[in-house]
């Protein structure tokens, strides 16, 4: 027993001695240092500019105190980080000038290897929203770089999107401060579409919103139903777009409304470009083949140089805002992106029939090949001309299919397009004759099977006594018709072919100045033009449509 006890003795006196080791109690003095979560609590984030400057340590602290903050990932070597850094601090001054619930703050990620992997982060600057201190899904920032933009971004995620509008009064004040106001008419403000169309509201920041429930709002601007309906200060000054009682409010057919209405009909950007708002919806498809697109990629941007028939398509699949198009056209007019060519894929059966197919991938191969003399059409489907001489070039290939040193073929010049041969009229024949340089002879001779055998026999000369003048002038591509849309014309000199079916695909997009006499040419004040395709309604009150 006295061995037992003694052994309980010196366990007692080995657990007092542990525990005042360990520290103070409750209340007693801290005699050794802190640990590293009170060292946390206790450390203040550095500042600059109004930013707050983060790090590991500090990131989690920062979001503990502020419930809605936006943080910018950067490099102090990137180049769009320091153009990006004056409107962020101005952006801070902004917010904090309103008392605003949201910050705004950074994180250099070269020095925060953790946060930068822990995050994602691949590319500076990369903008991240945190809300109500969640670490784990923060919203990719893909709002405008400019202050006043980033400042409107956060506050409508930190406050309503829209203004709930309980009269007359309030709506007219709405409608006075900004040019675009989009007002949801909403019988039940506790309906689910009330909320996809606040959600709408929350991105498209070059507009202002409202909603509102009430019956004489409904009256005074003729609605009987659920409507979303958006008033302009410019065009026709109204669009409506009713919602679906059984489909209800879909988020991106209000978008696309959005986006269609909210642009002027024709726009100048400068003195030099044209807006042009197309819908894939309607019998566009002249359009949509003109700029090799489907109507499933709308919406979307393309610009074209109408003098020299160069298009050109964004670098990156963005969001269709007003500051994306700006950007866009900046872009373009700084000689920052470079054009694209169309070509259609090659066929597999492109060489089994006695014309052989060519397209832009195989082009180059097939017609510089310096073992082959190779007479090429180059024509357009709807052309009147081309399908009178399909005949003629039909038999011409027949005849010299067993020559293996000549090749026949065409190339539809309206979808594949080259570089170094652009096509002015249809049909346009050229001989590329064997052997190096890479030469090319334009045929101006009559378009029958007698003739062509003559200038292929001679490779690629006609006899002297042959006529040179073709039956008739090819109509140029590109033409400008006074009052009608961009791009009509045809392969006659009667404008027939692509201007008939031209002018009927662009009712929607018809280009005229409103309350002018008489329209006037876009080619005569304008060399470029940017075009807007989308999906959905036709542009309300266009000019034609």
């Amino acid at each position: 027993m006295d061995g037992q006890l003694l052994l309980g003795l010196l366990l007692l006196l080995l657990g007092a001695s542990g525990l005042q080791g360990q520290g103070p109690g409750p209340g007693g003095p801290s005699e050794g240092p802190p640990d590293e979560e009170e060292e946390q609590e206790e450390e203040e984030v550095p500042e600059e500019d109004g930013i707050l400057v983060l790090n590991r340590r500090t990131l989690g602290l920062a979001l503990r105190e502020h419930p809605a903050l936006l943080v910018e990932f950067y490099a102090p070597w990137c180049g769009q980080c320091k153009a990006l850094a004056p409107e962020y601090s101005k952006a801070a001054a902004l917010l904090a000038a309103e008392a605003a619930k949201a910050r705004l703050a950074k994180v250099d990620g070269p020095a925060e290897p953790e946060l930068a992997e822990e995050f994602a982060v691949t590319e500076y600057p990369t903008l991240k929203f945190f809300r109500d201190g969640n670490r784990t899904h923060p919203e990719e920032y893909t709002g405008p770089r400019e202050a006043q933009g980033i400042a409107e971004w956060l506050r409508r995620r930190v406050g309503p999107s829209a203004t709930q509008l309980e009269d007359e009064e309030g709506a007219r004040v709405l409608m006075r401060a900004w040019d675009v106001v989009v007002i949801g008419f909403f019988q039940d403000l506790q309906d689910k579409d009330v909320a996809t169309f606040l959600a709408v509201a929350q991105d498209a920041l070059d507009m202002a919103f409202g909603l509102t429930d009430r019956p004489q709002l409904f009256q005074k601007f003729g609605l009987t139903k659920d409507t979303v309906v958006l008033f302009k200060k410019y065009d026709e000054g109204r669009a409506d777009f009713p919602v679906d009682k059984e489909l209800g409010l879909d988020q991106g057919d209000l978008s696309r409304f959005l986006l269609t209405h909210s642009m002027h009909l024709v726009t100048e950007f400068t003195p030099q470009v044209l807006f042009v708002v197309v819908d894939v919806g309607a019998n566009n498809d002249h359009v949509l083949q003109y700029f090799g697109l489907k109507a499933e990629e709308a919406p979307t941007l393309r610009f074209v140089n109408m003098e020299t028939t160069k298009k050109y398509a964004p670098a990156d699949k963005e969001p269709v805002t007003a500051t994306s198009v700006a950007a866009f056209c900046r872009a373009v007019l700084g000689g920052e992106l470079k054009p694209y060519r169309l070509s259609q894929e090659i066929p597999p059966d492109w060489d089994q029939r006695p014309v052989k197919t060519l397209v832009g991938k195989n082009f180059e191969q097939v017609a510089f090949d310096e073992t082959k003399n190779v007479f090429i059409k180059f024509y357009a489907p709807w052309c009147t001309h081309c399908k009178e001489m399909a005949p003629a070039w039909e038999a011409l290939a027949e005849k010299y299919k067993d020559h293996e040193d000549i090749i026949i073929a065409e190339l539809d010049a309206t979808a594949n397009e080259l570089e170094a041969f652009p096509v002015h009229g249809f049909p346009t024949l050229k001989y590329f004759p064997a052997g190096p340089g890479r030469k090319a002879i334009e045929y101006k001779g009559t378009r029958d099977l007698e003739t062509f055998s003559k200038f292929l026999d001679s490779g690629g000369a006609l006899p002297a006594e042959e006529p040179t003048e073709p039956p008739g002038q090819p109509f140029p591509v590109g033409s400008s018709v006074q009052g009608r849309s961009l791009w009509t014309g045809g392969c006659g000199a009667d404008g027939a072919g692509w201007a008939e079916a031209a002018a009927s695909s662009w009712g929607p997009v018809t280009l005229c100045r409103r309350r002018q006499k008489t329209p006037r040419s876009p080619r005569t004040s304008c060399s470029h033009a940017a075009i807007a395709v989308h999906q959905g309604r036709p542009v309300s009150g266009a000019p034609g449509s």
